[in-house]
């Protein structure tokens, strides 16, 4: 396994790193892999709180494009699919806190791993954006869900449906987000975590977890339709013409099919 995902533990502090830096973060299918599995060892830790980063200038752009353009094989796609959901709840019914910490983009998968989160953080560098719709896909990775929990159902299908980018502050306004800072995210993050660990943490755990429990089968159906969508969007027209139209640099056409 590559160092695509860097996970270190300061005391009581474990930071999960996204390490693509050359693509801007982009999630590949071994990225993904090896987030999976650094979620699942974060779990074991006796690290109480989380913090996820890209680094000063990247959260994550998304999932890997150049390798769906690339790959067209269905069978990987459904290995991929499956590891996406499987991380996704992992990350979500994480018996420690998790907070996300933004700087740049955090576009697409990317953004629906950030607020799977419990709180999310963005630094005036932030952009984040569910841009899905512009190659005819659905949001993943519990994006649906996410984005109904923080911000009511209308507005979830306007942000699925717009796929434009938000600026920190207007992020907040909506309620994507639950603080812009002045300082580099990952900075701020770290201030949060030294302020949660003067309280009572086990009691703020455990309310997480109650939380969590009471939502986790909606979100098993959330994940089981997000693939199924995803797996038919990917038959359709205006995905291979988003796709063809990236490769071409050119306008898309879509034509609603």
């Amino acid at each position: 396994m590559s160092q695509s995902v860097k996970l270190t533990v300061d005391g009581c502090i474990a930071t999960l790193q996204l390490n693509r830096p050359d693509c801007l973060n982009a999630m590949d299918i071994e990225m993904l892999q090896s987030l999976l599995e650094k979620l699942k060892e974060v779990g074991n830790l006796d690290a109480p709180i989380l913090i996820i980063t890209g680094n000063e200038k990247v959260f994550s752009s998304g999932g890997d494009l150049q390798a769906l353009l690339q790959d067209t094989d269905e069978d990987s796609f459904d290995r991929a699919m499956n590891i996406i959901n499987e991380m996704t709840m992992t990350l979500y019914t994480l018996p420690k806190l998790v907070i996300s910490a933004i700087s740049g983009p955090a576009e697409g998968l990317g953004f629906s791993f950030a607020l799977a989160a419990d709180y999310v953080i963005a630094d005036k560098s932030a952009r984040l954006c569910m841009n899905y719709i512009n190659i005819g896909l659905i949001p993943d990775g519990g994006g649906h869900f996410f984005l109904k929990q923080r911000i009511g159902e209308r507005r979830a299908k306007e942000v699925i449906w717009e796929g434009k980018i938000y600026q920190p502050e207007e992020a907040l306004n909506i309620g994507f987000i639950n603080e812009v800072t002045e300082e580099q995210a990952y900075s701020r993050a770290k201030a949060k975590a030294d302020e949660w660990l003067k309280k009572p943490i086990g009691a703020m755990i455990k309310t997480k977890k109650i939380m969590a429990d009471s939502s986790r089968q909606h979100l098993l159906e959330i994940l089981r339709m997000e693939k199924l969508g995803q797996i038919k969007m990917r038959e359709s027209l205006d995905h291979k013409e988003g796709l063809q139209a990236i490769l071409e640099k050119r306008t898309l056409e879509y034509s609603g099919n």
